[in-house]
């Protein structure tokens, strides 16, 4: 286990209105106003994309397993954000539904709004954390300062 430890900085409430790609905006609005480190919760309804559901097999590196999206979803989501280069790197979790069906997972790609997603962003100020490469998994996670004794 690692981490890190800070404090609340700015929190920004934004709107993505429909027709928009929400990782797009929600990318540019982070990089626009500098925020390097935080997290966002959003909800509202998506029109179409892709979400990896997990796996195909339990192996690591892991091989995605996709699922693509339309015709208007339910949406409530999560993400981090963490610094990068060229800027800051956003991982985005998500639980989408529409009738009986619901899937969850990270989403990837162009994911474009149906009417309209609400999102808080908050900074954290004061944390040590970068990405990088994970030898174990293969896959590029946040570092950071602190590991469990």
């Amino acid at each position: 286990m690692q981490y890190t430890e800070g404090k609340p900085g700015r929190v920004f409430i934004v709107r993505i209105d429909h027709g928009e790609d929400l990782i797009a905006n929600l990318q540019q609005f982070v990089a626009d106003h500098q925020v390097n480190s935080g997290y966002i919760r959003f909800i509202g309804a998506l029109q179409s994309g892709r979400i990896v559901t997990g796996p195909k097999t339990m192996c690591l590196p892991p091989d995605p397993h996709v699922e693509s999206f339309s015709g208007g979803w339910e949406v409530i989501g999560l993400a981090t954000i963490t610094p990068d280069d060229p800027g800051p790197h956003l991982h985005i979790h998500a639980s989408i539904g529409k009738g009986e069906r619901v899937l969850t997972g990270c989403l990837r790609g162009e994911i474009i709004t149906h009417i309209v997603i609400e999102a808080v962003v908050t900074e954290l100020i004061g944390v040590d954390v970068k990405r990088g490469s994970d030898p174990v998994t293969g896959l590029y996670l946040p570092v950071l300062k602190h590991e469990k004794p």
